[in-house]
C-alpha cells in the first residue's frame, strides 16, 4: 500500500471519531480531528503527485474518503440542528447523485470518467469552510454566526450549481454528445 492510500484510510478512521466527537458535544475535538483530516486530504495528494506514488485506488478511496468525511458531519450538524435540513439534503443529494451517475454508466457499458468541475471544486472548498467556521463556533473559538449565515446560502448556490453542472455534463456524455477538447 503506497503512503498516500494508507493517509487516506487514515482519513476513513477518522469519520467515526469526528462523528462521535460532535455526538457527545466534544466540539473542539471534532474541529481539531475535522482540520486533520482536511491536512490528511491535501498531503496524500501532495505526496501521489509529487513523489510518484498516484494508484488506481487511490484515484477511488480519496473522493470517497471526501465525500464521506463531509456527507457525515453535514448529516450529523442537520441532526443536531445546527445547519438547516434542506442545505443537508441538497449537499447530500448532490453527492449521491454524482455517484449514481457513475454507477448507472457503468451498468449501461457508458462508463463517464468523472473530473471534477471548477465549480465543484470551488463548491468543495466552500462545503470545507462553512463545516470549519460551524465547528469552531461551537467549539467555542470564535463567535462566527453572522458569517456562517452567509456561507449557508453561498453553500446552497454552489451547490445546486455544482449538482447542475455533472448533470449536463452526464447527460452530454450519456447521449452521445462530447465536447471537444
Amino acid at each position: 500500500m503506497t503512503l498516500p492510500n494508507f493517509i487516506t484510510v487514515a482519513r476513513f478512521i477518522m469519520v467515526p471519531l469526528i462523528i462521535l466527537a460532535m455526538i457527545n458535544g466534544e466540539m473542539l475535538t471534532a474541529f481539531v480531528l475535522f482540520l486533520l483530516a482536511g491536512v490528511s486530504d491535501g498531503l496524500d495528494g501532495f505526496i501521489a503527485r509529487n513523489f510518484n506514488q498516484r494508484s488506481e485506488l487511490g484515484a477511488w478511496l480519496d473522493p470517497v474518503a471526501d465525500k464521506l468525511l463531509l456527507a457525515s458531519v453535514f448529516v450529523v450538524l442537520g441532526w443536531l440542528g445546527v445547519l438547516p435540513g434542506w442545505l443537508v439534503i441538497f449537499a447530500v443529494s448532490r453527492d449521491a447523485l454524482i455517484v449514481g451517475a457513475v454507477v448507472l454508466s457503468s451498468l449501461m457499458q457508458r462508463p463517464v470518467e468523472m473530473r471534477p468541475l471548477l465549480i465543484s471544486k470551488a463548491n468543495t472548498l466552500f462545503q470545507i469552510i462553512l463545516l470549519v467556521l460551524v465547528l469552531a463556533d461551537l467549539a467555542g473559538l470564535a463567535p462566527l454566526d453572522g458569517l456562517i449565515g452567509w456561507m449557508i446560502y453561498a453553500v446552497a448556490g454552489l451547490t445546486i450549481a455544482s449538482a447542475s453542472a455533472y448533470l449536463v455534463t452526464w447527460l452530454r456524455h450519456m447521449a452521445g454528445v462530447e465536447k471537444a477538447d
